[in-house]
């Protein structure tokens, strides 16, 4: 059932079709138009442009046909219509007749479609809260598997200074907490209805747009007729905090695949979150972080896309925000799905705390160490930090380790160097003399395992 119809004497051809019928993917957004149905039908009763008997009817067919959305039982491919709109109403006039047509009465699809789409955000913001939190929970919970475990830092993929297992977890917890606050600023930013707008310039029938409002859970109404229908902001943000979080689980992701590498070995990863080779049989591969890490630049190109369909459009709506839906649908239910793999994964993964310490001792990571040591005799930094390097340059030349060093080499490059070098120079000293606020000590890690603890039992 075409919606604009009367003006035309010839029917669409089918390549026009193709491009115009969005039915195929806003059908998702059932539930969210029969929903806004609902609440126009009662708008418009109480506008006296239909009765209370009539409102009922439309309400009882409509809550029938919601009952249908949520079940999965609608059958959007036989019936051959442009878009979710004409789906519900077409279904109403079937059931209803003439009152069916009666719905559409003060409204538009470009308020109609912009109050689905914020709606199916609304709901997938409260979801995906819920994924982060299950992130950080998963995170937390390998922190405290492995609380006192120490691996190595790395900048420039180079083996820099040791840290606790536990302040590499909250490194991305910092991150993801983050994200979900973005969340959380956006689904107040887009806590607007904009339905009662019209196509553009408001309707001229008395609805009470707070009432519709107040029963879709919106805050308020929007403010604006032409800015209501025409603004897609709250999807581009959408986008652009699922853009982010996909680029920190990617991170993690890259961490976690180098950490499993038979190079590093610090991690196992569990049989349900790798694959095999369909021709090597020794091999365990990190699918599910690959495809996390992969999967980014689709949600990526989601946000470019919708920056630039929006770039040049003239105030109110065109066909071009069409295209707002596919991508973000895609993108949504993509971080939706690497969030879930994302908790799997480290829920599976166990450390070779073992192994952990001892690439944490290799690669001097303990000359900042000897540096700091330096100054606390009053020598200062960088004068330090050069005969640090130059006792690096002999550790090598002989093929051990600066803490393996006899004191009469050590102090044949500096005299002020002593026996009380030697406890300095071990691991637990370089990562628990870090007791500041932030850094990877015993003491601030645990606090800042305490917090994200709190957080977790305070997240709404």
């Amino acid at each position: 059932m075409s919606l604009w119809g009367g003006r035309f004497v010839g029917g669409s051809s089918n390549m026009f079709r193709r491009v115009n019928d969005s039915l195929p993917f806003d059908q998702v957004l059932a539930s969210q138009d029969i929903r806004g149905s609902i609440a126009w039908s009662r708008a418009i009763c109480q506008a006296g442009v239909i009765t209370d008997a009539e409102q009922q009817q439309l309400q009882d067919a409509l809550q029938a046909l919601l009952k249908q959305a949520e079940q999965g039982s609608l059958d959007f491919a036989a019936s051959g219509e442009e878009d979710i709109h004409s789906f519900v109403e077409a279904a109403l006039i079937e059931q209803l007749g003439d009152l069916g047509r009666k719905l559409h009465t003060g409204r538009s699809r470009n308020d109609q479609v912009a109050t689905d789409f914020r709606l199916w955000c609304k709901e997938h913001v409260t979801l995906l809260r819920t994924d982060l939190k299950q992130v950080i929970e998963a995170l937390v919970n390998a922190a405290e598997r492995h609380s006192t475990a120490i691996l190595p830092g790395y900048t420039h993929l180079q083996r820099a200074q040791p840290v606790r297992f536990p302040h590499w977890c909250l490194a991305y917890v910092e991150m993801l907490k983050r994200d979900a606050s973005r969340l959380a600023d956006l689904s107040q930013r887009m806590d607007q209805s904009p339905l009662g707008c019209g196509a553009l310039a408001g309707t001229t029938y008395a609805i009470d747009r707070q009432a519709i409002a107040d029963e879709l859970g919106f805050a308020s109404p929007c403010l604006n007729s032409l800015d209501a229908v025409s603004d897609r902001d709250y999807v581009l943000e959408l986008l652009f905090a699922a853009s982010t979080s996909m680029m920190h689980l990617s991170r993690m992701a890259e961490d976690l695949i180098f950490f499993n590498s038979g190079e590093a070995g610090f991690i196992r990863l569990g049989d349900s979150v790798t694959s095999g080779s369909s021709l090597m049989p020794q091999k365990k591969n990190p699918d599910a972080l690959e495809l996390m890490r992969g999967k980014c630049g689709r949600v990526f190109g989601s946000l470019q896309a919708l920056l630039v369909t929006m770039k040049g459009l003239p105030l109110a709506y065109n066909k071009d925000m069409q295209e707002d839906k596919e991508g973000a649908f895609d993108a949504v239910n993509q971080w939706h799905i690497c969030l879930c793999i994302g908790a799997e994964v480290l829920d599976s993964l166990t450390l070779d705390e073992q192994r952990c310490a001892q690439a944490a001792r290799e690669g001097y990571a303990n000359a900042t160490e000897l540096a700091d040591y330096l100054v606390g005799k009053g020598i200062p930094f960088r004068t330090a930090h050069d005969i640090s390097g130059q006792v690096v340059l002999h550790a090598l030349e002989q093929q051990c380790a600066i803490e393996d060093l006899p004191l009469s080499a050590l102090q044949a490059i500096c005299p002020d160097i002593g026996e009380d070098v030697y406890p300095v120079l071990q691991l637990e000293y370089l990562v628990d003399k870090r007791n500041i606020l932030g850094g990877t000590g015993k003491a601030p890690v645990a606090a800042a395992l305490k917090h994200a603890k709190r957080y977790l039992q305070e997240f709404v």
